[in-house]
């Protein structure tokens, strides 16, 4: 296939949304008729599964591989920071001759080389962090958003949902004649419930409750700007040469209609990880195709790679499988495999801390629901574990596992060679101080920092050179005099500040290590900040 009759590829995901905030699954109050045609006109499957957290999901998606492998753990804290030698869709798209563009949410690295541009987007309108208005750019809005156009930011005008496909829409018109990539990873209907009251108002009429109302409202906002998408295809004759790719995250935050799933956001129960995905390519796979056979966020760069005809190095691993045999419904025996979905707050991987395995019919967890807990004690010898008949029960009603002890056995002895494999890859990214490519850059505390014991401890980092680094605090309102303390590489510098200074001067030697920076006030000595604020952030610039 030559390059220019490759398809385009659209890969849309949205977060917090889950399994039942779309019409097509049974949702009889949420307005999602672009979703819905995205399900009817192309293959739907009914059991994808993500991660219980954002993140994981993401890097799964980004790279064809369990999270653990690239360096992700979690969502914040130091947990969320990708390896840069990872490599991407986007990387191996640019590869093979497609522009490449993101329009939303990264959430896998803010600094060099963890940014989306240093993974291979060429395009970039991104925001940091988490989400909008969660560290490191606070206060900030979903109405007129402060985002990153590649590394520099600018003031948005609009709502972030309809600035981040506007200039999607803009980069297709631009590249029409070529092959692209494009992902649109929405900040929405995650926190905080910003939307306008033309959206949210006709569900408060129908009674639902505030917050449900401005969910449905954000969602259905994606969904209009999805139709916009589509008409644009369908105008510039690129609707029958594009794979368009809806999913979201993980399971909905907080409770809403979930389909008669169990539990939400977080958990490895089914309402927790399971999630919609649909692909619809008019030239390439069937219409109005469902399948219930188990598929995951790994699966989807190698099913695209597969579809494009682009290949990966040869020493690439990929723990996903080419799902294009069943999207075109190709009569082929589909093997029972088993995923392995994890995720859990801590500074290190943690086997059975709130993980499952899931069959074509059997469910195993360990330790479910605890995944928020910090420093949580799991035991390697008698792990709580459960086992449901997802056929039987798929609303994980009725355990099992007393009934059924050898397969228990033999799901646990399938998770134990998971996790010792991919835990033994696990790496947390390394943020790049004295680089060109960033220079200055902002150490954020709160989401990059290790936390141990729920406390910051410093960060990852490699000095690619020595000399003179000028950091800056940020400590308002603790403006009273005290001091800038730096630990590195195994030695301590502190410089004095007057009332109201925040910058000191360091010397600092080139290496790999945790650096640790932090803030002493004169009357109470080292001040701790953990909360999900800008105070103790720190601007690192490399003087020389």
């Amino acid at each position: 296939m030559n390059e220019k009759n490759r398809p385009n590829v659209v890969l849309i995901i949205t977060d917090d949304q889950g399994y039942g905030t779309v019409g097509v699954h049974g949702n009889d109050q949420v307005r999602t008729p672009y979703m819905d045609r995205l399900a009817n006109e192309g293959v739907a499957f009914d059991r994808f599964y993500g991660h219980p957290l954002c993140s994981p999901s993401r890097a799964a998606l980004m790279t064809g591989r369990y999270f653990y492998r690239t360096g992700i753990l979690h969502t914040s804290r130091g947990g969320a920071l990708m390896s840069g030698d990872e490599v991407t869709a986007a990387e191996l798209f640019r590869d093979a001759g497609y522009r490449t563009g993101i329009f939303g949410k990264w959430h896998l690295g803010d600094n060099y080389p963890m940014r989306p541009m240093d993974q291979g987007f060429e395009k970039a309108v991104w925001h940091k962090g988490g989400g909008i208005g969660q560290a490191p750019v606070r206060p900030n809005s979903y109405f007129d958003s402060l985002l990153l156009r590649e590394g520099e930011e600018f003031q948005a005008k609009g709502y972030c949902t309809d600035v981040f496909f506007d200039e999607a829409l803009a980069f297709i018109e631009e590249h029409q004649s070529e092959p692209f990539f494009i992902y649109i990873p929405t900040n929405a209907p995650h926190n905080p419930l910003e939307i306008s009251d033309e959206y949210a108002d006709p569900y408060r009429e129908m009674g639902l409750d505030d917050s449900v109302a401005r969910i449905y409202g954000m969602v259905e906002n994606i969904d209009d700007n999805i139709g916009q998408l589509m008409e644009l295809l369908e105008r510039l004759g690129l609707d029958e040469d594009t794979i368009i790719v809806f999913t979201s995250d993980h399971g909905p935050a907080g409770g809403r209609y979930n389909a008669g799933l169990r539990s939400t956001k977080g958990d490895v129960y089914e309402g927790g990880i399971r999630v919609p995905y649909f692909m619809r390519w008019p030239k390439g796979m069937l219409a109005g195709f469902k399948t219930d056979k188990i598929a995951s966020h790994i699966d989807v760069l190698p099913t695209l790679l597969s579809l494009c005809n682009v290949d990966s190095p040869s020493d690439l691993r990929m723990d996903g499988v080419d799902l294009m045999p069943l999207i075109r419904g190709q009569k082929v025996e589909w093997l029972d495999r088993t995923l392995f979905i994890q995720t859990h707050r801590g500074s290190r991987p943690r086997q059975y801390h709130n993980c499952t395995a899931i069959t074509q019919r059997y469910k195993w967890l360990g330790y479910p629901s605890t995944g928020g807990q910090w420093d949580f004690e799991t035991s390697s010898t008698d792990p709580v574990m459960a086992l449901y008949d997802l056929e039987d029960d798929p609303g994980e009603e009725k355990e099992i596992g007393g009934q059924m002890p050898d397969l228990v056995a033999q799901m646990k002895r399938d998770y134990d060679v998971w996790f010792d494999d991919v835990a033994s890859d696990w790496q947390a990214g390394v943020i790049h101080i004295g680089n060109s490519a960033e220079n200055p850059l902002t150490l954020c505390r709160y989401q990059d920092s290790e936390y141990i014991s729920e406390l910051p401890h410093g960060w990852r980092v490699k000095i690619e050179q020595s000399g003179t680094y000028a950091l800056r605090i940020n400590r308002e309102p603790l403006n009273g005099a005290g001091a800038l303390g730096v630990q590195w590489q195994g030695k301590t510098q502190k410089n004095l500040l007057a009332a109201g200074e925040n910058t000191g001067r360091f010397e600092l030697e080139a290496g790999d290590g945790k650096l640790e920076i932090w803030f002493e006030l004169e009357d109470i000595g080292r001040v701790t900040f953990s909360s999900n604020l800008t105070i103790g952030d720190v601007e690192v610039d490399y003087l020389g």
